[in-house]
């Protein structure tokens, strides 16, 4: 069996939907002991994110997020079921939340509290906002923070209606930093014997994530906009889309009108650089919209890729899903059967030569590890009576 680069590490887990589960089956992933608190008879509220799956045992979004996790179900509010989390805080590595500011701590389970009985802890926790500031108590949601960081409205044409966008990028990105900020923070106490407290929220990842347009217009009072650029865009062809790049080349608009077998543009004064061709984007974009819908996607992709333009169909989630470069990167897992059908997740996109990512625990049913881990709390509790 492989050594993961976690191995030894213990997390005790208080988080659920998006932003918390996603960091915390990463570390999963590579090893860590994941023990994830869930309320009693309820659990995380993603076992109930689709309708058709009334049980919540199966449910698609909760085994997205929750493989390679033992699941332990408690009510808090039992002073039993908080003696037995003490005694598993004492001995963790990591805990993890993504509640509000000051949930924690009415519990007695803030990091003040923690780092008493337990001095090398790290306290990870994911907040919409922030742990202080005028939107710390605000609930926190991903499409909240994409509209409060200016992410919304960023479009690559100003035509185009203001929307959400569909994934949950800032979920992803803030559980992603806090992996980061764990695995900082592991390193950290490896050198000094110290824990810490580790914060992300999904409004400074998202700001984090237009590092370059932040910059741009801060230093230059510019509008950066990779998606606006005049030589990229969506095209509609005969039977579906594409989408191409036209960047990195001394002149790609010649190599665009090349392919589109019409006459060189950049030829006219009115396309002849950059700044002009962005002064006449419209016009331009004209010229390729008309000309890529009188063929077909693979007719273009062809004649692009032989003048070496970027370029890709528009797929669907589906069809990306059956790609063999999908499989060849490792990007589908099995966890089983259940009665609903075959578990199927999306894998890790760190791949690892000495430490594959395997589902070593499928995705847990409500509590199924609280007899193994209870045992555990009371023994000890019982040596340190």
């Amino acid at each position: 069996m492989s050594v993961l680069p976690l191995d030894g590490i213990r997390v005790v887990d208080f988080t659920q939907v998006m932003l918390g589960p996603c960091c915390t089956q990463m570390l999963a992933d590579y090893g860590a002991e994941v023990i994830k608190i869930e309320k009693n008879g309820i659990g995380d509220l993603s076992r109930w994110s689709l309708g058709s799956d009334p049980d919540g045992l199966n449910n698609p979004v909760f085994c997205s997020l929750n493989r390679n996790k033992k699941s332990l179900a408690l009510d808090l509010k039992q002073k039993d079921a908080r003696q037995a989390v003490l005694a598993l805080l004492e001995t963790a590595d990591v805990v993890v939340n993504n509640f509000r500011p000051g949930v924690m701590e009415r519990m007695g389970f803030g990091y003040e509290d923690l780092k008493k009985i337990n001095r090398g802890i790290i306290f990870a926790v994911g907040t919409g906002f922030g742990l202080e500031g005028p939107y710390q108590h605000k609930g926190g949601q991903d499409i909240l923070a994409q509209a409060l960081t200016g992410v919304m409205r960023r479009k690559s044409d100003s035509l185009h209606p203001t929307s959400i966008y569909a994934t949950p990028l800032a979920d992803y990105s803030a559980g992603m930093h806090l992996v980061q900020g764990i695995l900082l923070a592991l390193l950290h106490r490896n050198k000094t014997g110290e824990g810490q407290q580790v914060a992300v929220s999904l409004y400074s990842s998202m700001l984090a994530m237009q590092m370059q347009e932040g910059a741009a217009h801060m230093m230059r009072g510019k509008d950066l906009n990779w998606g606006a650029f005049p030589l990229t865009g969506v095209f509609d062809t005969t039977d579906g889309a594409l989408v191409m790049v036209g960047a990195f080349k001394q002149n790609p608009l010649q190599d665009i009108c090349n392919a589109l077998e019409i006459e060189d543009l950049s030829a006219k004064p009115e396309y002849k650089d950059f700044d002009q061709q962005m002064l006449n984007r419209p016009d331009l974009q004209a010229v390729f919209r008309e000309n890529f819908a009188k063929n077909t996607t693979a007719h273009w992709l062809k004649r692009l890729e032989e003048v070496d333009i970027l370029c890709a169909p528009v797929r669907s989630l589906p069809e990306a899903l059956q790609d063999e470069q999908t499989f060849i990167n490792k990007m589908i897992l099995e966890a089983g059967e259940t009665a609903a059908g075959p578990v199927r997740l999306i894998g890790s996109p760190i791949d690892m030569s000495a430490a594959p990512v395997s589902v070593r625990l499928a995705p847990p049913t409500l509590g199924q590890h609280n007899e193994e881990i209870l045992a555990e709390t009371r023994l000890v509790r019982g040596n340190a009576a």
